[in-house]
């Protein structure tokens, strides 16, 4: 028995196979406490074997603030911290000691790295700060999707971040996130005044390849006074940079991935998003210019997704074609290096650097004769 009584609560439906990866994962909390919304498959049934206390639920129309809710519900009042998690993601071992290890009486909630996406050799791919860690008797959920923990205690909300606790997602790549679109757009339809849920809705339209409303609604929810999160507005305008790329209007595309660097100039995602543009334009000057501002930034982001794409070998690929199409091939050359050391085997890039390696040679034998 820890200092503090803690709890992991879950929402599910259909999701048997991922039951005892995530029993193992979260057995270090005192209890686990599953709200099943549905399942016909064998889900419950692992769950009770496992020792899970599970109880059932509909919810209809499905709001995931509801289930979430619900499930939040089912967390003894004694608990002083409640970990929600999804069934199909994974806290890696010692979780319990680092969280008991920070977290004090006071605090309200805890934040703490999560991989969102791994890649095949599991390192990470996208990552960000998540928020799940909480005390149960301050907070409720809101929002019907990519719902979040909305503060109700008194005082000024305390946070800590939980150095040591990592929650890695394992996602089903055949589960559907259809509903996500129509639950956005009732959201906005109910509440236009939601900031969250317009910025979201403006990236599902991206995700959907519906450039023009991504447009739109991106548009909007820029013009609302509580869109004031620089690295969010930055993502926004970045999805609007893309959307007009989409639509051969580079022009535009350029003018919004400017104003997205000049609102958040610490993150490499601009900078990368605006060089691929640029490189499928055959625009060496720009795709040079904004891989090498991209690589000048080695921090990632505390408090935003960080995009994989940005921190693997592209930025290194796009500069290294830059360079060699600008003739700088020494510069051509350290950086296709740098880019196969991320995918040793990539064949497309080992062919790169013996290209460049060659005209290098070719050039110097040239300038010794």
């Amino acid at each position: 028995m820890g200092k503090y009584r803690v709890c992991v609560y879950a929402i599910t439906k259909n999701e048997e196979k991922f039951v005892d990866k995530w029993v193992d994962s979260m057995k270090e909390a005192d209890m686990i406490v599953v709200t099943d919304t549905g399942s016909t498959d064998k889900t419950i049934k692992k769950l009770k074997k496992r020792g899970v206390i599970v109880h059932r639920a509909k919810v209809k129309p499905w709001r995931f603030d509801v289930a979430r809710n619900i499930s939040l519900s089912h967390v003894p009042n004694d608990v002083d911290i409640a970990v929600c998690t999804d069934l199909d993601e994974v806290l890696l071992p010692g979780w319990r000691a680092a969280l008991e290890e920070q977290w004090t009486p006071q605090m309200h909630m805890g934040n703490y790295l999560y991989n969102w996406r791994l890649n095949p050799d599991g390192t990470p791919h996208t990552q960000f700060t998540y928020f799940k860690i909480h005390k149960k008797q301050d907070y409720t959920w809101v929002c019907p999707v990519h719902e979040y923990l909305k503060f109700t205690g008194t005082g000024p909300e305390n946070r800590v971040y939980i150095k040591g606790l990592t929650l890695n997602h394992y996602p089903d790549p055949a589960k559907s996130r259809s509903a996500y679109l129509d639950l956005l757009e009732y959201a906005v339809e109910t509440e236009p005044d939601n900031v969250r849920m317009k910025y979201y809705l403006g990236r599902e339209y991206f995700y959907k390849r519906r450039w023009q409303e991504c447009i739109e609604m991106s548009k909007t929810y820029l013009t609302l006074p509580g869109a004031t999160w620089h690295e969010e507005r930055s993502a926004s305008m970045r999805y609007i940079a893309g959307s007009y790329a989409q639509l051969n209007n580079i022009r535009e595309s350029y003018n919004w991935f400017h104003r997205a660097i000049a609102e958040c100039p610490h993150m490499r995602e601009s900078y990368v998003d605006c060089a691929n543009v640029a490189y499928k334009q055959n625009d060496w000057t720009t795709t040079f210019f904004m891989c090498d501002k991209a690589l000048q930034i080695t921090d990632k982001s505390m408090t935003y997704v960080n995009a994989g794409h940005v921190w693997n070998e592209t930025p290194h690929d796009l500069l290294g074609i830059a360079c060699y199409h600008l003739g700088m091939l020494e510069r051509s050359l350290e950086a296709a290096k740098q880019a196969l050391t991320f995918v040793p085997d990539d064949d497309r890039l080992k062919n790169n650097v013996t290209l460049i390696q060659n005209a290098l040679n070719k050039k110097q034998n040239k300038t010794e004769n």
